[in-house]
């Protein structure tokens, strides 16, 4: 695609765009857009920016101080291939127009200043991210939330609880719980589906590793991206997300990220590969090193595991978040690295052995739901810190955990760390340990104060509604 002003309003004209679409990220973590016609972009309306209101937008600015600028970052144009108006779409970044500077609570920004940050404390030149974002396939959802009535209801054609459905042919194909890891088709209902989806990917310019069904029943599924650095990895995470929801779509279907929307399977999660490199040579590769990891990759364990309660904020950073976090739905509870140990928060993949641009750590408890912008950076920043603080994580006492946790000891199991249990405990560590994401200037204390007090809303808002679950418990006490 287009590098320069010039050739975005050359591609304008020769693709017959009618539409330009804006798109830019809240501090949650969900895209929002603006369309302008094509007409209006030149050269001059790329380089000032198209203004908007910052006060509508979660996180951003107060009512009093509202005006901001979206200036496009034509590396990412795209034509929109889901909109019937030729549509060419392109990620933005905020811009404070009083200031004349980037915006400070701009998710994207934040990930610049991760990468500007890696660079100049000379421990590498690229952190590269591979998150492997689950989701659920579902054929109905429906839910309320009023003073009278709350709750939920989600189906999918393929779950086991419709074997028994007696409204019309039933082929008795379904999916049992825990079992989705890989069936074939009739049981496997959406294989087509997610071809299509990596088809569309690979259209916007994201290379497609793998399509699989999950382990969950109800449509539980994976598409695998190939690796990027750190902010187009973002870039390309919301792109995922759009693509997948609107091929969705345009079935009848729909799709979630939400990381435990079905109760008694498994939960949809992030693993988030990670690995450093300097002058195009990776520097997480040692043949004799355990696992094959380097020191660097290991103090950079060290750092994950160090400020795990704290990055749990941003990368498992939703109440629903702690519902997937629970033992024995192969959670990565454990505050411990391990190879191939999937129970461990920190495994080392062991597939190719002996080829170090391969090798990588993946960091397990993390979730779809997150801003990959904030996530990422922050992953990136503990890593950092361990690396400079050198925090062995074998010393720390991380591991390595090489056995199955299900059967220690009560005594043994007793002494492995765990991450937090909820939100809250989490957000109160990211309070007290967030100091490591201001090395830097990449996060601001401002910033992580506003962020904060934005999830404490969202846990109270949780918090003071009662529960259907309730009703069960304590309606006739």
């Amino acid at each position: 695609m287009a590098r320069r002003p010039r050739e975005i309003v050359d591609l304008i004209k020769e693709q017959s765009i009618k539409m330009v679409d804006l798109k830019f990220i809240d501090v949650p973590g969900i895209w929002q857009h603006t369309g302008i016609p094509a007409d209006q972009i030149d050269e001059g309306a790329l380089a000032e920016g198209i203004g908007f209101d910052g006060s509508s937008i979660r996180g951003f600015q107060s009512i009093h101080e509202s005006d901001m600028l979206l200036k496009p970052d034509i590396a990412t144009a795209q034509l929109d291939t889901f909109r019937s108006v030729p549509t060419l779409s392109m990620i933005c970044d905020v811009y404070d127009p009083v200031a004349k500077s980037s915006y400070d609570r701009d998710p994207r920004y934040v990930a610049r200043r991760a990468e500007a940050y890696l660079q100049k404390t000379g421990i590498a030149d690229t952190a590269y991210f591979g998150p492997e974002a689950e989701f659920f396939i579902l054929d109905n959802v429906v839910y309320e939330n009023t003073q009278n009535r709350a709750g939920y209801e989600i189906d999918s054609i393929e779950a086991h609880w419709n074997s028994g459905n007696i409204d019309g042919p039933n082929l008795g194909y379904s999916v049992r719980p825990k079992e989705g890891y890989f069936p074939v088709s009739p049981s496997d209902k959406y294989s087509d589906l997610r071809a299509e989806m990596a088809l569309t990917l690979k259209e916007w310019g994201i290379e497609v590793e793998m399509q699989h069904h999950e382990v969950a029943t109800g449509g539980q599924a994976e598409i695998d991206m190939r690796f990027d650095s750190l902010l187009n990895m973002a870039d390309n995470l919301m792109t995922y997300k759009y693509v997948i929801k609107n091929v969705a779509a345009q079935h009848g279907k729909t799709v979630t990220f939400m990381p435990k929307p079905l109760f008694g399977d498994n939960g949809s999660g992030m693993h988030v590969h990670q690995s450093l490199w300097k002058g195009g040579k990776p520097l997480f590769y040692d043949a004799k090193g355990y696992a094959e990891c380097s020191q660097t990759m290991l103090y950079y364990i060290g750092g994950l595991l160090t400020h795990i309660d704290a990055l749990l904020a941003f990368a498992a950073p939703t109440t629903n978040s702690y519902k997937r976090l629970v033992p024995h739905y192969e959670a990565p509870v454990n505050v411990a690295f391990s190879a191939r140990n999937r129970s461990a928060a920190v495994r080392i993949p062991m597939y190719y052995q002996g080829k170090p641009n391969a090798k990588r750590l993946e960091f397990r408890p993390p979730d779809p739901s997150c801003n990959p912008y904030l996530a990422f950076s922050a992953m990136l920043c503990a890593g950092i810190d361990g690396i400079k603080r050198k925090i062995d994580p074998m010393k720390a006492g991380f591991g390595p955990l090489d056995q199955n946790i299900y059967e220690l000891s009560e005594a043994e199991a007793a002494k492995l760390k765990t991450v937090p249990g909820s939100l809250g405990e989490t957000l109160a560590s990211l309070e007290a340990d967030s100091t490591f994401l201001m090395e830097g200037g990449v996060f601001s204390k401002e910033f992580i104060a506003n962020y904060i007090a934005y999830r404490e809303a969202e846990l109270k808002a949780v918090a003071i509604r009662p529960h259907p679950y309730e009703f069960y418990l304590y309606y006739d006490c």
